[in-house]
């Protein structure tokens, strides 16, 4: 593989985009990408997507509807279909719910009230490109910051994410009344991953921790082995 080519989409109320792609540039070594919501392409052979936290059109409506109606979304969909990684973080995993690149949506935290802290998780799958690099049942730790997180889905979709091994990540430790206790999912073809905890905020000790890290580096290692 040639260079690590990423971006990092930036929707109206991002606030992590500068995050995610310094984490991407210190792991791969190449800046990625930056690229403007209302942009109706993405640029050229694109190895992997990520779409940041945030606050997209300022949560109005519904946490990442209105971003997931973006004009970059169309050509996010279709990159998805043809198998190029996405990552959403937050905000991002809202947008993916809402554009129906994922399953079930993201509620209100049960508490009422915006959580920000470091929280413990599960790693639930260690077989998906961005997973391989932990082992399973793994406890480590990574940032949250969110006021709808709560991910919801129906028994019969829950039981489907269950049974085929899309979910990524379990909270250790209940933060925000998501059924089953999900973190993270994965769609059915395992190139695109949805996910509150924030790994970009946790790249490197200075942060207070490096576990994101590992994610990043699993991505990586995946796509210059393919």
């Amino acid at each position: 593989m040639s260079a690590f080519r990423s971006a990092v989409i930036t929707f109206p109320g991002s606030n992590c985009d500068r995050d995610m792609a310094d984490a991407l540039e210190k792991v791969s070594g190449n800046a990625p990408f930056r690229v403007w919501h209302g942009d109706a392409e993405l640029p050229e052979r694109l190895d992997f997507i990520a779409l940041p936290g945030g606050f997209s059109y300022g949560d109005y409506l519904r946490c990442g509807a209105i971003a997931s109606r973006s004009p970059v979304m169309r050509a996010i969909v279709e990159a998805a279909g043809r198998g190029v990684p996405v990552l959403g973080v937050c905000n991002g995993f809202q947008v993916l719910t809402e554009s129906g690149l994922l399953p079930g949506a993201l509620l209100r935290n049960s508490a009422i009230r915006f959580v920000c802290r470091e929280i413990a998780l599960s790693v639930a799958n260690s077989q998906s490109l961005f997973t391989s690099g932990y082992e399973a049942g793994q406890q480590i730790m990574m940032p949250v910051a969110h006021h709808d997180g709560n991910y919801y889905a129906d028994d019969a979709t829950l039981d489907r994410l269950e049974g085929e091994g899309r979910i990524a990540f379990r909270y250790a430790e209940q933060v925000n009344g998501s059924v089953r206790d999900i973190a993270g999912i994965l769609n059915e073809a395992g190139n695109v991953l949805g996910m509150m905890p924030h790994p970009e905020r946790a790249i490197e000790p200075a942060q207070g921790g490096s576990d994101g890290r590992v994610l990043f580096e699993s991505a990586v290692k995946g796509l210059v082995s393919a």
